[in-house]
């Protein structure tokens, strides 16, 4: 008598799964408990927004985002640049809320504009960014004035569209339940289309969360972002379904030290199986790429460590308000810095900068005379 199994969930699809969840138990193991924790989640916050436009088919150099963050742009932002820098920021604010916040309906409607009512802000849970929004407030006191003209001009503006916007002959006459709400920022129609309804393609999206939640928390994200990618509930905001993945890994205790970089492994897989016909091929590849992410973020962890140790020696003798320690705290969550970054980080000249960098001993990466970049490769 003979035993076969056939069937191509088995035989497929259940190696890689078992594969990616032990890839990301591995990663979150290790960085719940490594030294360079925060600037390695820091990093991926990077990583994962190069690799977001890269699925896209544009190309944003990490270095470009780099100084685009610290508002220190050697040239014109690009428009692929200012959506990178969108994804870097809402991974952020992904990161600072509650685990369970993105996939909650308050949480997606902020997300995505607000397109389904006003979103709940985030809860908060980091003292820096705290302290960062009291000194906006206290900056934003000192122009309240030109805010308010800014204000009143927005509202009269905003009034000539209205007189101008009215509802059509046909819109009048259909029944109440069948008219979709319009957005209220956006009273012409410039930024909504119509034939695209975003809140429905929202809330069939929202009921495949339920269904993965009775699956592995990997087989699960893979599937969510699958039906992203075919439902494509947001037009302007594509990109949005892989933060949603590791957001879901999160709040399933899969991946808890760090907001998941998912799309940092899928720009390793080709696009042939990420774009395939048969759900199967793309629900292997979408697996797959979480075990590249996870053996990516490993490595980089080893270099991390290593490169901590290395600076460690040097500044183990030095005085107790040495500068030394913060510059490599900061060395460690950036993939690169320049020595106007470190002068501002740590409040010094950009001859005090350049000498910190040079005691510290990290790899310059660009080689040049001008805009000189050091970073840990």
């Amino acid at each position: 008598m003979r035993y076969e199994i056939d069937s191509p969930l088995l035989v497929s699809l259940l190696p890689t799964i078992v594969e990616a969840e032990d890839g990301l138990a591995r990663l979150d193991e290790r960085a719940a408990r490594a030294t360079v924790a925060e600037g390695f989640a820091e990093r991926r916050h990077f990583f994962d927004a190069v690799g977001a436009l890269w699925v896209a088919g544009e190309l944003v150099h990490i270095e470009d985002l780099v100084l685009h963050d610290a508002h220190m742009d050697t040239r014109t932002p690009s428009h692929e640049l200012t959506i990178a820098h969108s994804v870097l920021r809402v991974r952020r604010r992904i990161w600072t809320a509650a685990p369970d916040w993105a996939l909650a309906p308050s949480g997606l409607s902020a997300l995505a504009g607000g397109i389904e009512g006003e979103g709940a802000a985030p809860e908060i849970n980091s003292a820096k960014l705290l302290a960062d929004e009291d000194v906006d407030s206290e900056a934003d006191g000192l122009l309240s004035a030109e805010l308010a003209e800014i204000d009143a001009v927005l509202e009269r503006s905003q009034r000539l569209l209205d007189s101008h916007s009215q509802l059509g002959a046909a819109e009048l006459l259909a029944p109440p339940d069948r008219l979709r709400e319009k957005r209220s920022d956006d009273p012409l129609g410039l930024f909504d289309d119509e034939e695209w309804d975003e809140p429905a393609r929202l809330r069939a999206w929202r009921k495949t969360v339920v269904i993965a939640d009775s699956l592995p928390a990997t087989l699960g994200a893979a599937l969510i972002f699958d039906a992203w990618e075919k439902i494509e509930p947001l037009r302007r905001q594509h990109w949005l379904g892989g933060l949603l993945v590791a957001s879901y890994l999160r709040a399933r205790g899969k991946v808890t030290s760090h907001l998941f970089a998912f799309y940092a492994g899928l720009k390793t897989i080709r696009y042939e199986r990420r774009r395939a016909r048969d759900r199967l091929t793309r629900l292997q590849a979408f697996l797959e790429a979480m075990v590249e992410s996870a053996a990516a973020g490993l490595k980089e962890m080893d270099r991390l460590s290593l490169a901590r140790t290395q600076m460690e020696i040097r500044f183990r003798d030095r005085r107790s308000n040495s500068s030394l320690p913060q510059l490599a705290d900061f060395v460690l969550s950036r993939p690169m810095v320049s020595s106007a970054m470190v002068a501002r980080e740590l409040r010094v000249s950009s001859r005090g900068a350049l000498n910190l960098l040079n005691d510290i001993g990290i790899r310059e990466i660009t080689g040049r005379g001008r805009y000189r970049a050091w970073g840990i490769i």
